[in-house]
């Protein structure tokens, strides 16, 4: 996806970094639905950074449907009845609830892009190449045109997809340095809110790679 390997290889770090601490908290948390919303959000950081590197593209159909399954397991967890406490309760929480379904759903989006785009590169090469002069079958330059706009169509997808985890990075850094502050203010009873200011840093983090992973779609 990068020219640079340098940034790959960060942004890998970044990702299974995320995966792990995600992994780590499952394991510990003592509630069957934050063990599973925590796993989805180990998949989901493991899978982008094999999408960095292209890998297992063959699985590309079955990462769209878990992420898509993912997607919908938050929505139904944002809309869910008040009496069902141990979903999305209060608005702040379904409120995270919806943003995780965008997150999730994003992720497929991405991959499909991704799989789109190496189908055309596949495609381009022997249209081009069936355009040479020597070719005379007319069908070449309308299947490169078809490609080509198949891109032009993702690229497009990917601009406010870029903007809206931008706009989400920088929302959960104020949210990170509000706790801090915070944190600085109220002294040692702060330490219960750790986890929370890890989850904003993480947040932030993801969204971050998110805007970065779409914005090279839409150049």
């Amino acid at each position: 996806m990068f020219n640079n390997p340098a940034i790959t290889w960060a942004l890998t770090a970044v990702l299974l970094l995320s995966g792990g601490y995600y992994l780590l908290q499952a394991a510990r948390s003592r509630h069957l639905t934050d063990r599973a919303n925590k796993s989805l959000h180990a998949l989901m950081s493991v899978l982008m950074a094999a999408m960095l590197w292209n890998l297992v593209p063959s699985t590309m159909l079955a990462q769209i449907a878990v992420l898509a399954g993912a997607a919908l397991w938050f929505v139904i967890q944002a809309v869910a009845r008040p009496e069902f406490n141990i979903l999305c309760a209060g608005s702040q929480n379904r409120l995270k609830c919806v943003y995780h379904s965008l997150t999730m759903a994003g992720a497929a989006l991405m991959i499909a892009m991704m799989g789109q785009a190496a189908a055309g590169s596949r495609e381009i090469a022997p249209a081009v190449a069936m355009s040479t002069p020597h070719a005379h079958h007319a069908t070449a330059p309308a299947a490169h045109s078809t490609v080509v706009s198949g891109l032009d169509h993702s690229s497009v997808l990917a601009l406010p997809l870029t903007v809206f985890f931008g706009i989400a990075a920088v929302v959960f850094t104020v949210l990170l340095l509000r706790g801090r502050a915070a944190t600085a203010t109220a002294g040692c009873r702060s330490t219960p809110k750790r986890s929370v200011r890890a989850e904003h840093g993480l947040e932030a983090l993801g969204a971050a790679v998110m805007a970065l992973m779409f914005a090279t779609m839409s150049a």
